[in-house]
């Protein structure tokens, strides 16, 4: 970094299971100014109808996947994904190809705007090839009892809400050992905004300190 030069903003990755507050954090984050790039919401930017995505992911699971409108319909998908890891690595060889680049310009564009953080919310951060790109990796955790309470409040039945956290079983051991932090918020919401406030201050904390240059992609 040139002298005099302003410190570069710290790039923050959110991961973590469905229903544990990834979504929560993020929002605590924006309010001090971080700016959030949602993996998820890029996603669904990408598989708009007519999009060359959509068609891939139509001709490999079949017209099922659409709604009557024509759309994605995601919930017919996650019904077929959800349950077996190799339709899902099927589904994230369409996607992620598509979805990187537009995450990638994303970023630049949001750290070019100057802002003391830059978050990447994605469940599957990870998995996507994200990690390289974050200088803190967060890994939002909570006890079961919060989770099925959570996703229960989303309206989820109970049988979705387990094929759900059953299919994501394992990640937050894979993960551990890599999260620079890990956030649990099985509390409520004023220990999450708490954790949150506290998790973003050492980061910057810390990357005041010293931070290297931007990670490679």
């Amino acid at each position: 970094m040139t002298a005099g030069a302003p410190a570069r903003a710290v790039l923050i990755g959110l991961t973590g299971p469905i229903g544990c507050g990834k979504t929560t954090v993020a929002a605590r984050l924006r309010e001090h100014g971080a700016v959030v790039i949602d993996a998820d919401r890029l996603a669904r930017g990408a598989t708009v109808p007519g999009s060359p995505a959509l068609a891939a992911i139509v001709e490999r699971f079949g017209a099922g996947v659409l709604a009557a409108d024509g759309s994605l319909d995601r919930a017919a998908l996650g019904r077929l994904v959800f349950d077996d890891p190799a339709e899902l690595r099927a589904l994230e060889a369409i996607t992620h190809p598509v979805i990187r680049p537009l995450l990638l310009d994303a970023v630049d564009a949001a750290v070019a705007a100057g802002p003391s953080a830059v978050v990447i919310e994605a469940i599957r951060l990870v998995e996507g090839g994200y990690a390289s790109l974050v200088d803190e990796l967060w890994l939002i955790v909570c006890d079961g009892t919060a989770q099925r309470s959570r996703l229960a409040a989303r309206g989820l039945a109970a049988d979705e809400i387990e094929r759900r956290i059953a299919a994501q079983s394992g990640l937050v051991e894979r993960i551990t050992p890599l999260a620079s932090r890990v956030l649990d918020l099985s509390g409520g919401l004023e220990a999450t905004l708490q954790a949150a406030d506290s998790a973003l201050s050492s980061a910057l904390e810390a990357h005041a300190r010293g931070s290297a240059a931007r990670p490679s992609r």
